[in-house]
């Protein structure tokens, strides 16, 4: 099912979402099924949008979805950073779908998750994938790319220059 989703000032975005619970697994899976419906939809209108945080639909459980290629469900993720590097990205939202913020990120990142059958999984990220599963990720912590912006000029409106 399609659900609406929360946009920038919305206070339910800075909120710190729970762990899921392996009991809650059969809920969870509805999520993934509604994170799904609704990412593809914000495609079919935007033309963009390659994963989704449960907050983001008013979800307060630690949980990602992504399509790529595939679909990849993220329960209770954990980011690990193996070095310092880091590079600038414009991080666009789906919260704020025609606002870019300029951030840093690492280039780098592991993520250790549960996958929806509870294994216990790990996916090394690099560039542009390393730098989406951190703006996800954030969502879990309650905080936005504009929060992480590099300084006050680091805001963009999409097809402004």
């Amino acid at each position: 099912m399609i659900k609406d989703i929360l946009l920038l000032g919305n206070p339910q975005l800075y909120e710190i979402s729970e762990s899921v619970e392996k009991n809650e697994l059969d809920v969870i899976k509805e999520v993934v099924a509604n994170l799904h419906d609704t990412l593809f939809e914000y495609r079919r209108v935007h033309g963009a949008g390659r994963a989704i945080a449960a907050p983001q639909i008013g979800v307060k459980k630690r949980l990602i979805y992504m399509y790529i290629d595939h679909p990849v469900a993220f329960i209770n993720p954990v980011l690990v950073f193996p070095d310092n590097e880091k590079f600038e990205v414009l991080d666009d939202c789906m919260s704020f779908p025609n606002l870019l913020v300029k951030v840093m990120r690492y280039k780098k990142t592991i993520i250790k998750y549960h996958d929806i059958e509870w294994n216990e999984c790990e996916m090394e990220l690099l560039g542009d994938l390393s730098e989406l599963l951190q703006h996800e990720y954030d969502h879990l912590e309650g905080t936005l790319a504009t929060m992480r912006a590099i300084d006050h000029k680091s805001f963009f409106l999409k097809g402004c220059n």
